[in-house]
C-alpha cells in the first residue's frame, strides 16, 4: 500500500457511511491533500462549495471533537508535500500540472496490483462484456469497447441513456454476462446510478472506474478503482481515468489467453485490407 498524504486520507474516511455532502468533503480533501491540513473550515467548506457547518458535522461524523481536532490529525497523518515552482505557471500550465499529479496519485494508488488484477479477472470472465459510460464518460467506455473488442470475444457499449438501457442489460445477463465495466466522471448523471443498481440487482458484478472513491456511484459498485479528473479549465479532463482504463484493458488481457492470438488475427486482416497507411 502507498504511503502519500492522499492515500492516508482515504484511509481514514474508509468505514465510514458518509452523505453526499460529506462525500464533497472528502472528495474535495484528498484532491488537496498537501493544504487541506492549514485550511480553516471556512476554506473547506468554500472548497467543497458546502456550508462551514457542514464541515464541523463532517469533522463529527469521523469521530473528532470538531474540525480543529480533525485539522490537527491531519498534520500528523498527511503532512504537506511541497509543490516547487507552483506560482509561476500560467492556468493553462497549471492545469497540465494538475493532470501530472492525478497521473502520480494514480501510480501510487496501482502500488498494490490486487483490485486491478482482480477486475482484470472479473471482466475477461464476462462473456459477453457490457461496458456503460454516459454523457462526460461516454467517450471513456467507447475507448475502452474499441480496443476491448480486438481481444474480448462480445463487447457490449452501452454510451447511450433511456429506457433501453435496462433491456440490454437484460439481454446481456441472458446470453450469459456475469459482469459489467462502468466508467463514471461529474457530472454524475442519476440515470448512470439507477443502471448501476438495476444490473447488480439483475446479478452482475459492477467493476467501476470513477473520479472518487466517494463518487455516488460507489455504493453501487463491487469494485471501485478511482482515478481523479482535472478541474481547472472550464470542463473538466479526465487523463487519469483514460490512463485507468488502459490499464484495465491489459490487466483483462492478461486474463484472457487468446488475447494475443487474436491481435495478431487483426494485424493480418488490417493488412490485407490496407487497414492503416503505412
Amino acid at each position: 500500500m502507498n504511503d502519500s498524504p492522499a492515500a492516508r486520507l482515504q484511509q481514514l474516511f474508509e468505514g465510514h457511511r458518509l452523505t453526499p455532502t460529506q462525500r464533497r468533503i472528502a472528495h474535495s480533501m484528498v484532491r488537496r491533500a498537501a493544504d487541506v491540513p492549514f485550511l480553516s473550515s471556512v476554506e473547506l467548506a468554500e472548497l467543497a462549495g458546502v456550508s462551514q457547518p457542514s464541515v464541523t458535522r463532517f469533522a463529527v461524523a469521523l469521530g473528532f471533537d470538531g474540525y480543529p481536532a480533525l485539522r490537527k490529525h491531519l498534520r500528523e497523518v498527511a503532512p504537506p508535500e511541497a509543490v516547487a515552482g507552483k506560482d509561476a505557471h500560467n492556468e493553462y500550465q497549471q492545469a497540465v500540472q494538475a493532470e501530472i499529479e492525478n497521473l502520480r496519485h494514480l501510480s501510487e494508488l496501482l502500488e498494490d496490483p490486487e483490485p486491478l488484477q482482480r477486475a482484470g479477472r472479473l471482466l475477461a470472465a464476462s462473456r459477453p462484456l457490457p461496458v456503460l459510460g454516459l454523457r462526460a464518460a461516454s467517450s471513456q467506455a467507447r475507448g475502452f469497447a474499441y480496443f476491448a473488442s480486438k481481444v474480448h470475444p462480445d463487447v457490449r457499449l452501452l454510451d447511450e441513456g433511456g429506457s433501453m438501457l435496462a433491456d440490454r442489460i437484460d439481454a446481456a445477463r441472458l446470453a450469459g454476462a456475469s459482469a459489467l465495466l462502468c466508467f463514471a466522471l461529474p457530472r454524475h448523471p442519476k440515470e448512470v446510478v439507477d443502471t448501476l443498481a438495476y444490473a447488480r440487482a439483475a446479478g452482475l458484478s459492477v467493476v467501476t472506474v470513477a473520479d472518487s472513491a466517494f463518487a455516488p456511484v460507489a455504493a453501487h459498485s463491487d469494485l471501485l478503482i478511482p482515478a481523479a479528473v482535472g478541474t481547472g479549465l472550464a470542463f473538466d479532463t479526465a487523463c487519469a481515468p483514460m490512463l485507468l482504463g488502459r490499464v484495465l484493458l491489459e490487466a483483462m488481457c492478461d486474463d484472457l489467453p487468446d488475447a494475443q492470438a487474436r491481435l495478431e488475427d487483426f494485424d493480418t486482416q488490417a493488412a490485407a485490407r490496407g487497414l492503416f497507411v503505412e
